[in-house]
Parts: structure tokens; sequence; C-alpha cells
């Protein structure tokens, strides 16, 4: 009786000792991010919104994130699914090929980027069919692609991981084919994890910013995405525009994760 009294308390104090814990660094980190929301006065806040710069600015994040989000998942998906389902030669190779962009900084992928569609490399062929990648619109969604694709390849890999091949297999025992299987069975049942996956996968593109910067350039009102209008109004010393795009930002993160824990735990 003494023991199951004793083991009820140790328990109760590691509980509240790891709640206190994680209570402690959210508060610690909320109010980190919290004080950009204190910074400026909601009339300032206002003006730097409707500026010009800043509503070009998330136009063009909205729409090269939204385009790049639907690139990623059309390439994710196929892959995660192979690397999930099948075996062949080179398979824990290309797995840790596609997980090195998530271990290294951003600068070092755009500066690869370049390199590969610059003119050493891929850079004269495209030009030779009217495109160009490099400090241009199209640079940053290239930019975004390859920073987001591992992260979404990781989560769908992990949501195919979570389904039974059986029910691929009764399938297949019913005369359907693998194709048809897949878009019929394993589809329906990974809805929730593709849709964290976009979710993630957009607001990785969106807040994507060293490999942007260096493919795609910082130009004024060009290529000018929100990371990048934080970088260009920090470097001018117009402190108002900066913190204006780091709250969108930081707006945008939290409504990503947000939709991510909820679709996780399976609330919607």
């Amino acid at each position: 009786m003494r023991f199951v009294k004793s083991h009820s308390v140790n328990r109760s104090l590691f509980k509240s000792a790891t709640v206190g814990i994680a209570c402690f660094f959210a508060i610690l980190l909320f109010s980190t991010v919290g004080t950009m929301f204190f910074a400026l006065k909601p009339s300032e806040f206002l003006s730097s919104l409707l500026s010009e710069e800043i509503i070009y600015s998330v136009k063009l994040s909205m729409l090269t994130a939204s385009f790049s989000t639907l690139l990623v998942m059309c390439c994710s998906v196929p892959t995660a699914y192979a690397l999930s389902r099948f075996t062949f030669p080179g398979k824990t190779l290309i797995k840790t090929v596609l997980g090195l962009p998530m271990a290294f900084p951003e600068l070092v992928m755009g500066l690869a980027l370049l390199l590969l569609f610059g003119q050493n490399f891929l850079g004269p062929a495209l030009e030779t069919l009217g495109i160009n990648v490099t400090f241009s619109r199209l640079g940053i969604i290239v930019a975004q692609f390859f920073i987001a694709f591992p992260y979404a390849v990781k989560i769908v890999y992990s949501t195919f991981e979570g389904i039974s091949p059986r029910y691929e297999q009764v399938s297949r025992s019913f005369g359907y084919g693998e194709f048809e299987t897949f878009r019929k069975i394993t589809l329906p049942m990974a809805r929730s994890g593709l849709f964290a996956s976009a979710i993630i996968t957009f607001a990785r593109c969106i807040g994507s910013f060293g490999a942007v910067l260096v493919l795609a350039g910082g130009s004024y009102m060009y290529t000018e995405v929100l990371p990048v209008t934080l970088y260009l109004n920090i470097s001018y010393g117009n402190l108002e525009m900066a913190i204006t795009s780091g709250i969108l930002l930081m707006i945008i993160a939290f409504l990503a994760i947000l939709s991510f824990e909820r679709l996780e735990g399976g609330k919607l």
C-alpha cells in the first residue's frame, strides 16, 4: 500500500515537472515572438500593411507558394509511396539524399541551385528554350520546391507507413491493379496526412528565404516575397515594414501549425 502511494506521489511530481517545463518554454517562446505584436502602434501596422510593397510581397508569396506546394505534393506522394511500399537497390541512399536539405542551411541549397541553373551547367541549355531560372520569379518557385520537398516526403512517408499494406493486398485479391488500389484505397486513407503535408509545405514555401535570396535574388518589387521584404527593410532601417512582414509570416506559420496539429489529432 505504501509502495503504491509512493509510486503515485512520484508520478504526480514527474508529471508536474514535465508539464511545468513545457509551459515555461511555451511562455518564453510566446513572449519572445509576441514582442513583435507590441512593437508597432496599430496605425503604423495598418499603414505598412496597406503599403504597395507589402501588398505586392503578399500576392507574390501566396502565388509562388501555392504553385510550389502543388508541384511538391505531386512529386512527394509517388516518391514517399515508393519508399514506403517497395524494396529496390539504393533505397537507403535515396532516403538519405532526400533528407539532406533538412540538415544544412538554406544558403547552401541556394548556392547549389545557383550553380546548377547558372552558366556552368543547365543555365545555357534552359536559356535556349526561353527559360530563365536565376534571378527571376521562376527561381522563387524552384528554390521553394527544393526546400519544401524533403519535408513533404517525410510527412507523406510517415502517413503511408501508418497504413497497413493488408488493405492493399485485399484490394489486389479482388482484381484491382496497383494504380487503382493506390487511387481508391490508399489515397483516401491517407487524406489527413496529405492535407497536413500540404499545409506544412505551404508554410515552408512561404518562409523560404536563404535559397530564394541566392537563386532568385532580392529585387525590390520583382522577386520580393515576404521574407525578402523583411530582409530588405531591415537593411534599409525601415523597422515598421520589417516588423509588419515578420508579423504576417508568424501568423501564417501559426495557422499552419495549428491546422497541422488538428489534422494530426483527427479533429478535422
